[in-house]
């Protein structure tokens, strides 16, 4: 008898859906699900020094006052060009703009100006992600105003986002523009990458020890509660090898939004974890490259 063999672990009781606690709190923990996330973290290092030494540095631009809220401006040399804004993940508590830099190379060679936003992490804002929000939402208003600095054409502006940057940019898309004077359809599009689009999952995991939800939060940030305010297309995009909770939301969020009367497509990528689908941006054939390239009606 094989005396290091482990019990099976004993199911404890359910706290959302089938799941018990520690299901769920897996089910939001990506490196439970995908094991090789210092390896892509490695490619994107790599590539990222790579890409930078073909198409430059982007210029780094404020959109606020915070040392942080600054965009890099990945440009491209056709004039009044698509803008593309891209939102970056990292579970709300890290993360930073300069570490997509690979992603903007196919954009800007097919005549996209690509943004990328820097903001704070939950940690540094009292654990609450209404100011994360604040600060993307003033991002894209900012790139609208000065898209013709910059060469940009601002009734093509396109805002994308992976992870807990898709919620962050599902947040973007119920955004009131009209109260910040701006127009109803700022945003043309959105392409949302293995997002959250309900908080009440996530509120109910571990993530809550480092995340201080509220009532009002999780109803104000849930996009799934406010479809009625959407008023652009927008793509979903998730992995199959995803956890189970990933897979869940976009499916959810899709089904809703179909059911709504909105725009709405739904692409799952095969045999592609968490980190690994991030990584399709780099491609205008990847599951999310060609999709943001379609969301732009740039595809042949």
């Amino acid at each position: 008898m094989n005396s290091s063999a482990q019990a099976p672990r004993i199911k404890g009781p359910l706290v959302w859906l089938d799941m018990d606690q520690q299901e769920l709190d897996d089910a939001y923990d990506q490196r439970v699900y995908a094991k090789n996330r210092e390896e892509v973290r490695e490619r994107r290092i790599a590539n990222n020094k790579i890409a930078l030494a073909r198409i430059g540095a982007p210029e780094r631009v404020g959109y606020g006052p915070a040392e942080i809220e600054k965009v890099d401006i990945y440009k491209t040399k056709t004039p009044n060009a698509p803008v593309m804004m891209y939102i970056h993940g990292g579970a709300w508590k890290g993360g930073t703009s300069s570490q997509v830099a690979y992603m903007a190379e196919p954009f800007v060679h097919a005549g996209v100006h690509f943004i990328p936003i820097d903001f704070s992490n939950v940690g540094e804002v009292g654990g609450s992600i209404v100011p994360m929000v604040d600060q993307v939402r003033r991002a894209v208003g900012w790139a609208w105003k000065n898209a013709k600095s910059f060469g940009g054409d601002p009734n093509r502006l396109y805002v994308t986002g992976h992870s807990s940057g898709g919620h962050l940019g599902s947040c973007v898309a119920i955004t009131a523009w009209e109260k910040m004077g701006l127009p109803k359809d700022t945003v043309k599009g959105y392409l949302l990458g293995s997002g959250m689009y309900d908080l009440k999952a996530p509120r109910l995991s571990k993530r809550s020890e480092y995340v201080a939800f509220t009532d009002e939060m999780e109803h104000a940030l849930s996009a799934m509660r406010h479809i009625d305010k959407i008023q652009a297309p927008i793509t979903i995009t998730y992995g199959a090898l995803e956890t189970p909770e990933f897979q869940r939301q976009g499916r959810d969020f899709h089904a809703a939004l179909v059911k709504a009367g909105k725009p709405a497509k739904l692409y799952v990528g095969a045999a592609y974890n968490h980190f690994e689908t991030q990584e399709t941006m780099h491609s205008p054939y990847g599951l999310m490259g060609y999709a943001a390239f379609e969301l732009m009606g740039m595809t042949t």
